[in-house]
This record gives C-alpha cells, sequence and structure tokens, in this order.
C-alpha cells in the first residue's frame, strides 16, 4: 500500500522563487537598484583583481589575498545576482530543479570559501602587525598560497557534500521557495523525504566552519587591536587602524547578518525579515569589499593612477 501511495507522488521539476513578494509597484525601482548594485560590484572586484595582477607594487601577501576574495566576490554576486535580475524583469519566477541545486552548490561554495579567506586575511594581518620582523619570513610565497589553496578546497568538498545530499532529497510540492535565491533552509522544507541526515551534517558544519572561523577571526582582531594599543605614537596607531578598519567592516557584516538569520524564525513577517538581512551577505558584502577594503587604500590608489595613466596615453596614440 505505501508503494502504491508513492508511485502516485508527482516529482517536481522546477521550483517558484517567491522573492521579495507580489508587490509589481517595486519590481521596477528592485530590478533597477539591485541592477545598478550588480554592474557596481563587478566593475570594483574585476578592477581590485586586475590591478593586483598587474602591478608589480601589489604582489605582496595581503593583496594577494585581496585578489582571491575580489575573485570569489565576483562570482558570489553571479550566482544570485543575475537571477533575481531576470525575475524581476520578466516576473518569471521559476526556476528548473537542476538550476536550484547548481545555485544551491555555488552558494554553499562561496559562503564556506568566503568564512575562510576572511580568516586567512586576519591571520595576515595578525602576523603583519603583531609580529612584523618575522612577517617575511612566516607569509612566504608557498604558504600563501597553500592558506589560499586550501580555502577553495574545503570550500569545493563542502559544497559537493551538501549538494550531493539535497540531491538525493524528493520534492513532490509544494514548489514555492520563500526566497529569492535557493536557500538551503526554504529547500529543505519543501522535501516530502526525511531530512534528518542533511539538517545533521548541517550543524555539524556549522559547528566545524562557521562558528570556528569566526571565533579565530575574532581572536585576530583582539590581538590586533591589543598589539595597536600599545603603540606609543599617535601617527602609528592612527594608521594600523585604518589597515584594519575596512577588513573590520566586511567580518562585521559578513557574519553578523549570518548570526541574525539563524537567531531569527523564517514565518511570517520575519520570514521577511531574513529575506533582508540575506541580502546583506549576499548582495552588500560583495560591493562593500571593492569600495571599502581595496579601493581606498593608498597603495592601491597610486596603482589605480598609475593604470589609468597607461591607458590614456594608449589611447592618445
Amino acid at each position: 500500500m505505501e508503494n502504491v501511495e508513492w508511485s502516485n507522488q508527482t516529482f517536481i521539476t522546477e521550483f517558484i522563487l517567491l522573492g521579495f513578494g507580489n508587490r509589481p509597484e517595486l519590481q521596477t525601482p528592485l530590478f533597477l537598484l539591485f541592477l545598478a548594485i550588480y554592474i557596481v560590484t563587478m566593475a570594483g572586484n574585476i578592477l581590485t583583481l586586475a590591478l593586483v595582477v598587474a602591478d608589480q607594487h601589489l604582489h605582496t601577501p595581503m593583496y594577494f589575498f585581496l585578489g582571491n576574495l575580489s575573485c570569489l566576490e565576483t562570482c558570489y554576486a553571479s550566482t544570485i545576482l543575475p537571477r533575481m535580475l531576470a525575475s524581476l524583469l520578466t516576473g518569471n519566477r521559476t526556476i528548473s530543479y537542476s538550476g536550484c541545486i547548481t545555485q544551491l552548490y555555488f552558494f554553499v561554495f562561496m559562503v564556506t570559501a568566503e568564512c575562510f579567506l576572511l580568516l586567512v586575511m586576519s591571520y595576515d594581518r595578525y602576523l603583519a602587525i603583531c609580529n612584523p620582523l618575522h612577517y617575511a619570513a612566516l607569509m612566504r610565497s608557498w604558504v600563501r598560497i597553500q592558506l589560499a589553496s586550501g580555502s577553495w578546497i574545503m570550500a569545493f568538498f563542502t559544497g559537493t557534500l551538501v549538494t550531493l545530499l539535497m540531491a538525493k532529497l524528493t520534492f513532490c510540492g509544494p514548489n514555492k521557495i520563500d526566497h529569492f535565491f535557493c536557500d538551503f533552509a526554504p529547500m529543505l522544507k519543501l522535501s516530502c523525504t526525511d531530512t534528518s541526515l542533511i539538517e545533521l551534517v548541517d550543524l555539524l558544519l556549522c559547528f566545524a566552519i562557521i562558528l570556528p572561523t569566526f571565533l579565530l577571526t575574532l581572536v585576530s582582531y583582539v590581538c590586533i587591536i591589543a598589539t595597536i594599543l600599545r603603540i606609543p605614537s599617535t601617527t602609528g596607531r592612527q594608521k594600523a587602524f585604518s589597515t584594519c578598519s575596512s577588513h573590520l567592516i566586511v567580518v562585521a557584516t559578513f557574519y553578523g547578518s549570518l548570526i541574525i538569520i539563524y537567531m531569527i524564525p523564517t514565518s511570517g513577517t520575519a520570514g521577511d525579515l531574513h529575506k533582508v538581512f540575506s541580502v546583506f551577505y549576499t548582495v552588500l558584502t560583495p560591493l562593500v569589499n571593492p569600495l571599502i577594503y581595496s579601493l581606498r587604500n593608498k597603495e592601491v590608489k597610486e596603482a589605480l593612477k598609475k593604470g589609468g595613466g597607461k591607458l590614456a596615453a594608449f589611447i592618445r596614440r
């Protein structure tokens, strides 16, 4: 009898992303807003990556990791925003099952990679400020390559594990995802099979990746602040704070929004608030990274002026 009932189930082949609700008067303003954000995000991160690769003066550990972060943010924004923009423009909110699983994979991949890259970058700043005499020896080229590669490899395995477990679930209706992208928790709610295993794996990954990277990043900055406060000169303290202030903003925005999302339930108006805070770590974090993390630095500004001068000279030929 159970087999007969199971055979009568209709397995869905596409999902409907509800996004920010059915309010036609907001579709055009939201489309223009997110289109502007996407253009600025892509331009800023690609420009930062190009400067880091092209300018010899930026071939340092800090800018090596910044280049990795800019590459990550370019892919991160392209995972979420193009599909959102298409929905806002055309009104078509459907996404295929395979497309949704693919978006989930890249989302998990990018979030995991960002957790590790932010940790690596805080460790780099910790060595530069708290142990400057041994910084060059401790952060040799092969060390930073291993740290960056380890971040991407961990992200690959995490994304693959979560996606494989999600792909094993059966979805037989309803097919409406109450979010603007294929997020983990909203998809689980639509499964008509047992989700205890993937929920357990998700909990273990949170304790194995998100919590340790956050705490270690926090410890790094506590040590950095303690060292800065011991600097005798006011100028030295201001310079050190300036170096790390942008990183602190990015870390606070990224982890703060994640923590708020995990603490607030996703039903009713709280579910709408969940979407708003999701915008912070999926849309705003990739936007602010090049604006306050790289392009405000003196070395990057000089590289930008140099590159602009070369481009102007080339055009005048």
